[in-house]
């Protein structure tokens, strides 16, 4: 059972990236999905998480508005676009399962399963 995601790099503010989690050994299909951000020196921010039918979104009030999450339960994958990138953005990037199956603002992502391997988002000009 693993999560990996992917799609970071560096951008310029005003960017965007499409960030992906990607599911090996089990259906992503039966579980909502968190992403988590980690910046050095920072405590974990939970971002964005997605019902596992994609029918339920909730977003981070730092990232409402400029990041969109989706799901493709056939590709076993979830999306993060991230629009409008700013510096304070730069992190790096997780996924994991919400166990709280990502039912409120206040509690998304507080009981999550294993964090996936990371991807860096560098926002720099």
């Amino acid at each position: 059972v693993q999560l990996q995601a992917s799609g970071g790099g560096l951008v310029q503010p005003g960017g965007s990236l499409r960030l992906s989690c990607a599911a090996s050994g089990f259906t992503l299909g039966h579980y909502a999905i968190v992403w988590f951000r980690q910046a050095p020196g920072k405590e974990r921010e939970r971002v964005s998480c997605i019902s596992s039918s994609g029918g339920r979104t909730l977003y981070a009030d730092s990232v409402k508005g400029r990041f969109s999450i989706s799901r493709d339960n056939a590709k076993n994958t979830v999306y993060l676009q991230m629009n409008s990138l700013k510096p304070d953005d730069t992190a790096v990037y997780y996924c994991a399962t919400d166990l709280t199956h990502c039912t409120y603002g206040s509690t998304f992502g507080t009981d999550s399963g294993p964090w996936g391997q990371g991807t860096q988002v560098t926002v720099s000009s």
